[in-house]
Parts: structure tokens; C-alpha cells; sequence
């Protein structure tokens, strides 16, 4: 059969290949032969199978983002074009019970008594929560939102900004303010970059595409999510010419697919390598685990969502790739098969952080997943005054960011007074895909000018001049280590003999 990219097939045609020996489908009007690629399926071939022969256009969109199926399949497998006066989109399977949804989470799934507020009525990081709270599938809400067992970390991460108090100078001409800042060598317009997370297509049909797009017009970074919902070439393209990207990485436990992935990061242009550290088992997230999985599957990873005896959990059943045995040594490896900056995300100790700057990495993200992993697990910025107190020479040897509980241009501002180069910003930037990528220009705007009214009223006019001297941390101080005597494998007993 021809592969002719103009060959035109009837519906019949496509109807003779219906079963494991010989399968074809239709997506989008393009017909494949999928028969080799059965059993290396994700999600398995039975999925695959009960369209086999027909189109499936309906049933990959539940699933999959545009542009998938031509990543992953050889250009051998496309058969032709279906003719368009026969196309037949099945009914999209499995649908919600919209009714159990609602037995179990408590939430309606109704929107009619819910009208979303036009963009500019939006005037701080709390109304995208809202709205996101109010609009988004009960699922991805829940996946979006979940942290780990009783939320404690999630919750301290924010509360400890507001227990930090700003000292304001006065009497300073504050005319101009300026935000602009380089990350790892990158321009970006102010000192904040989108943190990566999973699946920003659950929030809207254009995900981290739209992400890209803002940050093409806001002047900001995004960190690409390993589980991205877009193939990661499609996540770039959809940017401008010459703007940064960095990607987080989780490592493989089939090394030779995260060797195949840094490949192509560098071949596609991007900037810096965020390997992720402190997910390497999934945290215990109850309210994403309590709702059944949406069909859905990452464009890079592969990882697939579904259900099993211990819930739905999404970032679980979706982590289940990710190798266990990673360690320190393994980071020379990354470097070598990379050869772009590596950065480390989720050092949570003085110990680690020096740990990580004798390995040679360009950064760290002080970060303990947003609250999603270990809880009780101590709040980011307490992470960043323990490096004051035990290893301060760390400012001069790599770069520092803080990721977790950033909502405010002030929560900005004092993460850089105390020697953060950068923040991290995920999940607000998901919420406001709820207005695709206006939201997010919208939201970077809303950041921007808290951060340049924060900077004005405190009495400095650029980003550089934000130092230890314009906070007072004593309200948390005796929270903070006081020595690498903290480090707790000093501390583990001998084993009885």
C-alpha cells in the first residue's frame, strides 16, 4: 500500500485492517499501520485494538495531545489520508459518571451556576485559584491542587513568607524599577521562571504550548515537565525564535530512553537540564488518589494514567518509571550524556547543597515538590536561611532558586533579599491556563507589577539590590538548623549485632 502523504483511502479500505495481525487506524484524517506497535503501547494493545480498522480520532483526544502519534511512530507507518466524506469519529469511550464524581469529591460538575469572570476582573494569584477551583474537571483540580497526607508542607511553604517581615527604606528616588534578571546565562524580564508541572493540558487544550507562548511574550523561562502533555519539539516550536527553555528531567529507569531524551533536548536548543530529586517515589496525595484517573499520558514520558487497588492517583501512577536507584554519582553522567548546565531541584538541606555544588552543578532549586512528596518536610525559604547559616560560600558557587508557595511580588521579592537568584512559579501558572495564554501573560503581569510596587516601596529600584539588610527573619530564625550536626546520617544509631 502506498505511504503516499496525498494517497487518499476510503473508510472501507481502512475497514479490511481490523485485528492484531493487521491493525490500522485513523487519526485526524491520517491513517497508520499500527500493527508493530501493539505491544509496545503504554496503555496497552486492548485499547488500541477495540479501534482497530475504524477511526479513532474521538478516543486518542481523551488521551493524547496533538502531535503524539507522529513522534512516536515511524514515517513507514503512515498509510494515507482518509477520504473526508466517509470520516466516522466513534463516541468518545468511557466517559465520566458525572453523578459519582460528585458522591465522592463533594464538588459539582455542573458549571451552570458558575460564570467565569472576564480575564481583567482577575487582580492577584488567589482569583486563578478560584476560578481554577470552580471550572477545572474535578480530576485535574484534584491532581493540580493535591499535596501530600495532611497538606502541611504544602501550606508552610506559603505561610513562612508572611511570617517574614520587609524593612523598608524611604526618601530614595524610586521613578524606575527594574525586574529584568539572567538565569543561567538566559534574559528573562524578571526573576521568576513557570516550575515545571505535569499535564498542563488538563486545564486547557493548548497546555504548555499556551505556557510557551506566554512566556514568549511576557520575556520569562519555562521549565519543560518531563510529563508534559506536548512533545517536547512541539513545546518549543510553539515559542519564538531564540527563546530559552530549560527541561526537567526524570531519570528512566531504562537509562537508554533518558540518554535518547537529553539527546534531543539539546538537539532542539535547550538551555539547562532541572533534574528532579525529590519525587523519586511519589508522596501519598489522598484527594487526587480518591478520584478514578483521567485517560490521559505524557508526550515525553510515555507514562500513562489509570487505576489500580490504591486509588487514581495521577502523579503516581504516572511516576512509576522514574528510577529508585538514582544517586550523586549519577550526575556526572547527566552532564557528560547532556553537556548543557545541570541544575539540581529539590535540595532540602545545607548538606545536600554543598553535596550538589562539589559535583559541579550550574544551580540548585531549594524545593520539596510544591508539598506533594514528603510531608512535614520543611518549607523551601527555611531550606534557603539554613544555607546562610551553615554554608553561605554557596551563593558565590552556583545559582540558588526557591520553588514553593511563591503567590506574591513581596514572596518574590524576599526570596532574592535573601540570596535566591530566582523563584519558581507552577502551580498559579496552571490556574491561569484556565484562560489559555492570555492567562498566563495576564498572571505574569499581575507578578510583575506586585514585585515592581514591592521593590518601589521598600526603597530599591533594581532586582540586584535586594539584600539580607531588607528583611527581618527572627520570627523563624530558631526554626533554622544551626549546624551540619543536623545532618541526619550523623545521627543514625549502629546497628545491634
Amino acid at each position: 500500500m502506498s505511504s503516499n502523504p496525498s494517497h487518499t483511502l476510503s473508510f472501507h479500505d481502512l475497514k479490511r485492517h481490523n485485528n492484531d495481525r493487521d491493525c490500522w487506524i485513523a487519526v485526524h484524517s491520517k491513517i497508520y499501520d499500527i500493527t508493530n506497535y501493539l505491544d509496545s503501547h503504554p496503555g496497552g494493545s486492548s485499547i488500541i485494538l477495540r479501534y482497530a480498522g475504524s477511526d479513532a480520532t474521538a478516543a486518542y483526544d481523551e488521551i493524547h495531545a496533538p502531535g503524539i502519534i507522529e513522534e512516536a511512530l515511524p514515517p513507514e507507518c503512515y498509510r494515507g489520508l482518509l477520504d473526508q466524506a466517509e470520516v466516522v469519529n466513534l463516541p468518545p469511550e468511557q466517559k465520566e459518571d458525572m453523578e459519582t464524581i460528585e458522591k465522592t469529591t463533594g464538588q459539582s460538575t455542573s458549571t451552570e451556576t458558575y460564570t467565569k469572570p472576564e480575564l481583567f476582573k482577575l487582580i492577584s494569584t488567589q482569583d486563578f485559584v478560584d476560578v481554577a477551583r470552580n471550572t477545572l474537571t474535578p480530576k485535574a483540580w484534584a491532581f493540580y491542587s493535591s499535596a501530600a497526607t495532611d497538606l502541611v508542607t504544602h501550606h508552610w511553604n506559603s505561610d513562612v513568607y508572611r511570617r517574614i517581615m520587609l524593612r523598608p527604606r524611604v526618601m530614595r528616588n524610586v521613578a524606575k524599577a527594574e525586574t529584568r534578571r539572567s538565569i543561567l546565562g538566559c534574559p528573562s524580564s524578571a526573576p521568576f521562571f513557570i516550575s515545571p508541572a505535569a499535564m498542563a493540558r488538563l486545564a486547557h487544550p493548548d497546555g504548555e504550548l499556551a505556557l510557551a507562548r506566554g512566556c514568549a511574550s511576557e520575556g520569562l523561562i519555562q521549565v519543560i515537565s518531563n510529563n508534559a502533555s506536548y512533545p517536547l519539539a512541539s513545546v518549543i516550536q510553539a515559542g519564538c525564535t531564540n527563546q530559552p527553555f530549560f527541561f526537567q528531567l526524570y531519570v528512566n529507569a531504562e537509562r537508554a530512553k533518558t540518554t535518547q531524551l537529553l539527546h534531543k533536548a539539546r538537539e532542539l536548543g535547550v538551555k539547562a537540564i532541572f533534574v528532579t530529586v525529590d519525587a523519586h517515589v511519589p508522596g501519598k496525595r489522598e484527594a487526587d488518589e480518591r478520584i478514578a484517573a483521567e485517560n490521559v499520558s505524557s508526550a515525553i514520558s510515555g507514562a500513562v494514567a489509570s487505576n489500580d487497588r490504591k486509588g487514581g492517583g495521577m502523579g503516581r501512577l504516572m511516576g512509576q518509571y522514574i528510577d529508585k536507584t538514582l544517586s550523586w554519582d549519577d550526575i556526572p553522567w547527566i552532564q557528560q550524556t547532556s553537556r548543557l548546565p545541570v541544575v539540581v531541584k529539590g535540595i532540602q538541606s545545607a548538606a545536600d547543597a554543598k553535596r550538589a555544588v562539589e559535583y559541579g552543578v550550574q544551580g540548585i532549586v531549594l524545593s520539596n515538590h510544591g508539598g506533594r512528596s514528603l510531608d512535614t518536610a520543611q518549607p523551601s525559604m527555611l531550606t534557603l536561611l539554613e544555607l546562610h547559616r551553615i554554608c553561605p560560600e554557596i551563593f558565590h558557587r552556583c545559582e540558588v532558586y526557591v520553588d514553593g508557595g511563591v503567590t506574591r511580588g513581596t514572596d518574590i521579592l524576599k526570596a532574592l533579599s535573601l540570596g535566591a537568584t530566582a523563584v519558581g512559579i507552577g502551580r498559579p501558572f496552571l490556574y491561569s491556563l484556565c484562560y489559555g495564554q492570555e492567562g498566563v501573560e495576564h498572571l505574569s503581569q499581575i507578578l510583575k507589577d506586585e514585585l515592581e510596587t514591592s521593590m518601589r516601596l521598600a526603597g530599591i529600584t533594581d532586582v540586584g539590590q535586594a539584600g539580607p539588610g531588607l528583611v527581618n527573619t527572627r520570627d523563624v530564625d530558631y526554626l533554622v538548623p544551626g549546624s551540619e550536626e543536623h545532618d541526619w546520617i550523623r545521627w543514625r544509631p549502629k546497628a545491634k549485632m
